[in-house]
């Protein structure tokens, strides 16, 4: 299978920023099993300002410049956390840092799709994170939820893995409603569904449920299976991947060509 997984802020770093080392080391370690199994794997990754944050000893940033001058101190510590821990499993990672130009223009979006399936061809570990440091509103892709399905459609993966902080998709928002389900499997993004949907997520990201019911619906619709679960125990992909019970799947909407 050719499988995206993208990792929230939240997975990767504590409240202050600095590097959760027991979720990033077991995750980097159970990804490695998958790539011996035979999987191509991607993985997008939040966590460059989150990072940056712990690294330099500062507040979260409000204003543009600082976060974008935090983000290129946080990418450098989160790359060599991945080349660091990928290494210990003899695989290579590559970074690639991009933006929405990436995706809307087509002699850009070529060169993207042409240097991810080379990577996977060569056996590399593509690590793609939104170009936080040069990216303004204008040609910024927003969230990483919204990266990953773009990724996973371009790239025409058969999954794509959102581990969060939360187990998945529910019927009410767990934190204030005790009687809330989670819903197993969506076989379509309803209007009813986006409904349950709220704003923003934890304090270290951009995005929550609103924005991985966006990535579900853009996934879908090119085909990708779709999972949303909890990363806080990244052996929840072997489940996953093995078509078990895990979080709330999303249904494709139609094969790829």
């Amino acid at each position: 299978m050719r499988i995206v997984v993208k990792v929230g802020s939240s997975t990767l770093a504590h409240a202050g920023g600095r590097l959760n080392i027991r979720h990033t080391e077991h995750l980097v370690k159970v990804l490695s099993d998958l790539k011996n199994a035979g999987h191509e794997l991607v993985l997008v990754s939040s966590g460059a300002i989150s990072m940056g944050v712990g690294k330099l000893g500062i507040g979260r940033p409000a204003d543009m410049p600082t976060k974008q001058a935090t983000a290129a101190v946080g990418q450098c510590e989160l790359m060599y956390t991945y080349d660091r821990l990928f290494s210990t499993y003899n695989h290579t990672v590559a970074q690639m840092l991009v933006t929405q130009e990436d995706f809307t223009r087509p002699e850009r979006l070529m060169n993207l799709q042409n240097t991810l399936y080379r990577l996977l061809q060569m056996g590399a570990l593509p690590v793609i994170n939104e170009n936080d440091s040069l990216a303004t509103e204008e040609i910024a892709v927003g969230d990483n939820d919204t990266l990953s399905a773009l990724v996973a459609k371009y790239v025409k993966a058969d999954l794509l893995v959102l581990l969060s902080d939360i187990d998945g998709l529910y019927t009410a928002d767990p934190h204030t409603d005790p009687a809330a389900r989670l819903i197993p499997t969506v076989e379509s993004v309803t209007p009813a569904l986006e409904a349950l949907a709220g704003g923003a997520g934890s304090a270290q990201g951009t995005g929550g449920m609103a924005t991985k019911l966006t990535a579900a619906k853009l996934a879908t619709a090119a085909g990708v299976e779709m999972v949303i679960a909890n990363g806080a125990d990244a052996d929840i992909l072997y489940d996953i991947v093995d078509g078990r019970p895990a979080g709330t799947r999303f249904a494709p909407q139609r094969r790829q060509p």
